[in-house]
């Protein structure tokens, strides 16, 4: 398992090249303490069968195909979990752990997300990592002559074998101190790649699976009347009045979400070759109302999603779109909006059952959902589903359709062509991520112009959004400020004026900022502040997978759980907010 962190630094070489070679032994010297752990647990087994064979009559036939058996079972699954961790972590920016069972849950969506190359060089990675653990078995096996011990030497053995055995129990526990094994046991650094690097992926796949049942024990950073008197100073839930700035000339427009598929402000600024990726949004920007210092809650759609549309903080290791009872009392936007009188209509062009997504949205208010197997458009279907330009332009008739009808309406669109492995049916850049964020961009814009000739676009908000940003776009991991800034961007007639809101948020805090300039009442959501109302702080804030990062004009902080570090001059104001939230969020949904 050692030889996995010299294959791990030279598959992530670009991200590696900034450390020195003794950070790289320090890499191999600190995971060995997972690395023996996991080797113990699998030597368990063996080590007690070897026990039991001393005094019982198995044949070596028998016995050698029992052994070889365990062994190539468990080069297979520590092989392909390595495998699958090391290509992963370029997407997610953490090792491996139980959120990978989230996702596997709906296989057919899982498979949508696989890159064929990537695939390849995963599984030569599994086959060619396994057959060397099998042949090196079969070398140390073969030294042996499996003849039973005559009782004499079995007796002498045995106490060899049980010496062994509790050494092997040391190496599971982690040593003989107070703490046992875990992942922060090998953080040794304040650079997360390097302690990402250290950790042993089977270890921190294995380690996380079932751990979040006591939802509020989950990070108890305060007494529950500390909890409460911090939470009373960022809390959302205010009365809903109208804002002094009004950006709207309207209170009752017609509202078309649009969620951009990985879209985030370093995909919006980025160019190629001096051709900007996204050129659409960057019209747009200028047109309408642009909020500068947006944040995403969270690394992955599903909770991207909650966090727009609910207001709710997104979580570390668990996704509450998957907790189906832990939804049926989320605020949501498109319920205020229904008691407003609104229609809601939510499109998506690939499985809305993907993540548990379709119950979350009619739990939610959402009172139509258009969805792949609901659609027979003469088109084909790439693996996610219909791509963005056929959707759009059928989702462009129905928005114009409903505006003619008289009834207040919020629409949602999710786009999917933007998603790894980014096959789309457009030739413009020859990176694959910027061509196709650059076919949805271009989707987007033909949809404006659509809206824009016909009187929809009159009484029409137009809410622009990505659920995250794009991680593995010109580099970045998932711990990164920089690659959860997102762009939002309000435009159609019923906006008033271009603005730039400069004020700092995050996802959950568009709910309220809507609503509010709606007149409607938000005080049901309990995490979402209006970016408008100067009596609030302003802040972004985001958790990621090991931890959370609140960012304001003052800089950035951010908290490690593995390692229980900070970054270097965290605010302590930003420590109290980030723990005040993140343990809120979570005996929140423990209570629900």
């Amino acid at each position: 398992m050692a030889l996995q962190k010299p294959i791990f630094l030279a598959w992530y070489a670009e991200q590696a090249a900034e450390y020195r070679f003794a950070e790289y032994l320090q890499v191999i010297g600190h995971g060995l303490l997972l690395d023996s752990t996991m080797a113990g647990y699998i030597t368990a087994v063996p080590i007690l069968f070897t026990l039991i064979t001393l005094w019982t009559g198995i044949s070596e036939r028998v016995g050698r195909w029992m052994m070889k058996g365990y062994f190539i079972l468990m080069a297979i699954a520590a092989a392909t979990i390595f495998a699958v961790d090391l290509g992963l972590y370029g997407y997610w920016g953490f090792r491996l752990d139980s959120t990978i069972l989230i996702y596997l849950s709906d296989p057919k969506g899982a498979m949508a997300s696989i890159d064929l190359p990537l695939f390849l060089k995963q599984s030569a990675v599994a086959i060619a990592y396994g057959a060397l653990l099998v042949w090196v078995w079969m070398k140390v096996a073969n030294l042996f002559d499996g003849e039973r011990l005559p009782w004499r030497k079995a007796l002498l053995w045995t106490p060899v074998v049980l010496l062994l055995t509790g050494l092997d129990f040391l190496s599971i526990r982690g040593g003989v101190g107070p703490s046992v094994a875990n992942v922060s046991k090998v953080c040794f650094s304040s650079k997360l790649f390097l302690n990402h690097a250290a950790t042993n992926p089977i270890f921190s796949f294995l380690s996380t699976i079932g751990k979040q049942a006591d939802y509020a024990a989950e990070y108890p950073f305060y007494e529950a009347d500390v909890l409460a008197e911090q939470f009373e100073a960022i809390r959302g839930n205010r009365p809903g009045t109208m804002p002094a700035d009004t950006l709207l000339t309207t209170t009752r427009p017609n509202i078309l979400f649009v969620i951009l598929e990985g879209f985030g402000s370093t995909v919006m600024e980025a160019d190629e070759g001096g051709e900007a990726v996204a050129p659409t949004l960057n019209r747009l920007k200028e047109e309408g109302v642009y909020f500068s210092h947006l944040y995403a809650n969270s690394f992955r759609t599903d909770r991207g999603q909650v966090a727009i549309l609910s207001g709710f903080p997104a979580q570390t290791r668990i996704s509450l779109m998957k907790l189906t009872p832990k939804c049926l009392e989320l605020p949501s936007i498109a319920r205020s909006l229904v008691r407003e009188g609104y229609r809601t209509h939510f499109t998506y062009g690939g499985d809305i059952n993907f993540t548990n997504q379709s119950s979350y949205m009619y739990a939610t208010g959402w009172e139509e959902l258009y969805w792949q197997n609901e659609m027979s458009f003469d088109a084909p279907t790439s693996k996610w589903g219909y791509d963005d330009r056929v959707v759009c332009r059928d989702l462009t008739e129905r928005v114009i359709r409903m505006s003619e009808e008289g009834r207040p309406f919020l629409a949602g669109w999710l786009t999917l062509s933007s998603h790894e492995p980014f096959e789309v049916p457009f030739e413009k850049f020859e990176d694959k991520i910027a061509n196709s964020m650059a076919f949805t961009d271009d989707c987007l814009g033909e949809m404006v112009e659509q809206l824009k000739a016909s009187k929809a676009w009159e009484n029409l908000l137009l809410v622009v959004v990505p659920d995250h940003g794009m991680g593995n776009f010109r580099r970045g991991t998932w711990s990164e400020t920089e690659i959860h800034r997102i762009p939002m961007i309000w435009a159609g007639g019923a906006v008033k004026e271009p603005k730039v809101v400069e004020a700092y948020g995050s996802q959950i805090d568009i709910a309220a900022t809507l609503l509010a300039q709606l007149g409607i009442d938000h005080s049901d959501f309990d995490y979402s502040k209006d970016m408008l109302d100067a009596s609030l702080p302003k802040f972004g804030y985001y958790a990621y997978n090991e931890g959370f990062v609140v960012v304001d004009e003052r800089g950035e902080s951010g908290w490690d759980a593995p390692s229980d570090r900070t970054t270097e001059d965290a605010l302590e104001e930003h420590l109290v907010w980030g723990r005040t939230l993140l343990q809120q969020t979570y005996e929140d949904i423990a209570r629900r």
